[in-house]
């Protein structure tokens, strides 16, 4: 029970921040490209991009080269923004594809402290609340002060 709670904390932790806990491989799907041609990613810390496609109206996949844009992996949310000219005339749906890995490292201790007890206080507040949530599977409950401590961790909507 205790390690599905952990694994439950850690998602809502991930879902309700924005970040990545450990290493994951992401893959962000756009339609289009916006007009100032920068791309938000969608989830913190981003470690590096892994690759850029884009695919044509008729449907073929072009590998764009990392000369073709620039990247800012710091910023909070990370950036992608490609060069003038760099994409042609897209499909429909899903023109542009980027891979990337997100996350603090492969292990928990890589996980920022202020995070790892807001998910030991979910774990806490979930166990102590066992019973009632396997009754009536309520895991929207949330502690006091729960929302507080992972306040400065949120990475905000543009």
């Amino acid at each position: 029970m205790i390690g599905r709670l952990i694994k439950a904390a850690r998602e809502q932790v991930e879902t309700l921040t924005r970040r990545a806990l450990i290493e994951q491989e992401w893959r962000l799907l756009l339609d289009d490209l916006p007009p100032d041609r920068l791309i938000r990613l969608p989830v913190a810390p981003v470690a590096e991009i892994l690759q850029v496609y884009t695919y044509d109206k008729e449907g073929s996949q072009n590998q764009v080269p990392a000369s073709d844009y620039q990247v800012d992996l710091a910023g909070n949310p990370a950036r992608l923004r490609f060069k003038a000219g760099a994409v042609g005339p897209l499909r429909d749906l899903n023109g542009i594809e980027i891979d990337f890995k997100a996350g603090y490292g492969s292990a928990a201790t890589s996980v920022p402290a202020g995070l790892q007890t807001a998910i030991l206080m979910l774990v806490g507040f979930w166990y102590e609340r066992r019973t009632m949530l396997e009754e009536t599977r309520l895991t929207g409950l949330m502690p006091h002060g729960f929302e507080a401590a992972l306040s400065p961790y949120k990475v905000l909507r543009i």
